[in-house]
């Protein structure tokens, strides 16, 4: 890419085509094997996700755009070397498929064994110029497209069963966790909306979540933190070596064999439409990844956040929120809320935008550079070399306070205020589907092929809440992977006590 020089005196100064001085990226690497592990401990123990950046930040002068080292490391990762891009501009050169490679990266300097998936690289392991890629994807867009009008139904039935537990709960003890139901009704309601058929509470039984759940962890278990006391156990068995896969492989048959039926009619469908695009197999395994890690895992992570940040709003944004939300949709009606009915709620849907700009289910992304290229943030440019890693952290992009005011703090209402072109152009930097919220999947691109879903899914969650209870109270334990939220007290609305 070629780049401009300015002079003054005798000095010149070398300048990016957008008129940025380019800099030479600041950080480092430290000394092989010793830095990045203890680069580790730093990342999930002594400072945490977000103060490891931020002290290095600072450490250089504000510079958003450094080398550094990301987990897990040895003994686990070959190179832990990256190039983070921590603030709104820069992190967009992650979203650009045409200047990064994503192929392998979907965690980052690992890759989990294929055993894990049958054998099969999953769609979200593959790059965008991949030819595979695109037949796979086409298969998600149609099914998410066509499974679209089942998802209010299903979810009405997994929030009533989840709410009727959490009621039982308090109503017995005083205090209930909401992960751990939505850890269970969640994974029914993801698969009742993607493919219809038996539930896999049914069809496996109780333990369907959990086998769903362990499976995720032998994939993820190398960036996870604060799940194991103490921590020096935790980093020894989850960050120094892999688990071995055949220890789910019992767990993984059984999802397998429940997928195989419950999808027999989407896997005809592809072949008839595709005929030898994909192997009926391997279309297979990537509609268990699709369910279990893209949706399910998504909705465990997503679902908690979105209570936290309500239940930190309060009593007054819960008064907000049950009128516009009953001008729509009474309190004590019958049925689901439906994708209709919250479109017409500004506040419901800027209250998910919020969250998912605050919280994105999952938190950075990864590339490696195509080509040697210019990187920008909002006061200078960086060269960076084909073949190096990219990172992006993307709290910290999607708090950017150079893009939103206020950046730092949750705002109910920040989309709900705003005229429909700043909207848009704030839209623009909400990107938790590895893309922009105003943008849509397609076959060549990497932006989540659920997408439409998961916000459906938030605004029908804060919709059905607001119908059914005037108010809630709960605590919120800060965890690295999902807020642990404890429900204390639900109030029901007049209209639904009425009903019962």
């Amino acid at each position: 890419m070629a780049s401009k020089r300015a002079s003054s005196g005798d000095e010149q100064q070398k300048l990016s085509p957008s008129g940025l001085p380019v800099r030479k990226i600041p950080g480092g690497y430290g000394v092989p094997f010793f830095s990045p592990l203890r680069d580790r401990l730093d990342y999930f123990y002594f400072q945490g996700a977000e103060e490891y950046f931020r002290s290095r930040i600072a450490r250089h002068g504000g510079a958003t755009v450094l080398r550094v080292n990301m987990p897990p490391g040895p003994f686990f990762s070959g190179d832990s070397r990256v190039v983070a891009l921590l603030d709104a501009r820069s992190f967009r050169v992650l979203l650009d498929d045409s200047r990064v490679d994503k192929a392998g990266t979907l965690d980052g300097t690992y890759m989990p064994s294929l055993e894990l998936f049958g054998g099969h690289c999953p769609l979200a392991f593959l790059d965008g110029a991949d030819p595979r890629h695109a037949a796979l994807k086409r298969v998600m867009i149609r099914l998410a497209a066509a499974r679209m009008h089942h998802v209010a139904a299903a979810f009405g039935a997994a929030f009533a069963a989840t709410f009727d537990a959490v009621e039982a709960g308090l109503a017995a003890s005083g205090a209930v966790d909401f992960n751990k139901h939505n850890m269970r009704h969640m994974l029914d309601f993801t698969c009742a909306a993607l493919l219809g058929g038996a539930l896999p509470s049914k069809v496996i039984g109780d333990a369907a979540a959990a086998k769903a759940f362990k499976w995720l962890v032998f994939q993820l278990h190398p960036i996870a933190s604060k799940a194991i006391k103490p921590w020096p156990l935790e980093d020894l068995l989850f960050h120094t070596f892999r688990l071995p896969p055949f220890l789910v492989r019992r767990d993984y048959a059984e999802l397998t064999a429940y997928f195989a039926d419950v999808a027999a009619g989407v896997l005809d469908d592809a072949e008839k439409a595709d005929p030898g695009a994909i192997p009926r197999d391997e279309l297979l395994h990537n509609l268990i990844f699709l369910a279990i890690f893209n949706a399910y895992g998504g909705y465990k992570i997503f679902l908690p956040h979105l209570v936290k940040w309500l239940a930190r709003g309060g009593a007054e944004l819960h008064a907000r929120l049950a009128d516009e939300v009953r001008a729509v949709v009474p309190a004590g009606s019958t049925g689901a809320v439906t994708l209709a009915a919250v479109e017409k709620m500004p506040l419901v849907k800027s209250v998910v935008w919020e969250t998912l700009r605050m919280d994105p289910p999952v938190g950075f992304q990864y590339g490696r550079a195509r080509r040697d290229m210019v990187v920008e943030n909002h006061d200078a440019a960086y060269e960076v070399k084909k073949g190096e890693m990219l990172f992006g952290y993307q709290p910290l992009a999607t708090r950017d306070e150079r893009v939103f005011q206020r950046g730092g703090e949750f705002v109910p209402d920040r989309f709900a205020a705003s005229s429909d072109d700043e909207r848009r152009r704030l839209l623009e930097h909400v990107v938790w589907s590895n893309g922009p919220e105003t943008g849509a999947a397609t076959e060549g691109n990497k932006q989540c092929p659920g997408k439409d879903t998961v916000v459906a899914v938030g605004r029908l969650m804060v919709a059905e809440l607001f119908r059914r209870y005037d108010t809630f109270a709960a605590s919120v334990e800060e965890n690295p992977l999902e807020p642990v939220v404890t429900f204390t007290s639900l109030t029901k609305a007049a209209a639904a006590r009425h009903c019962d």
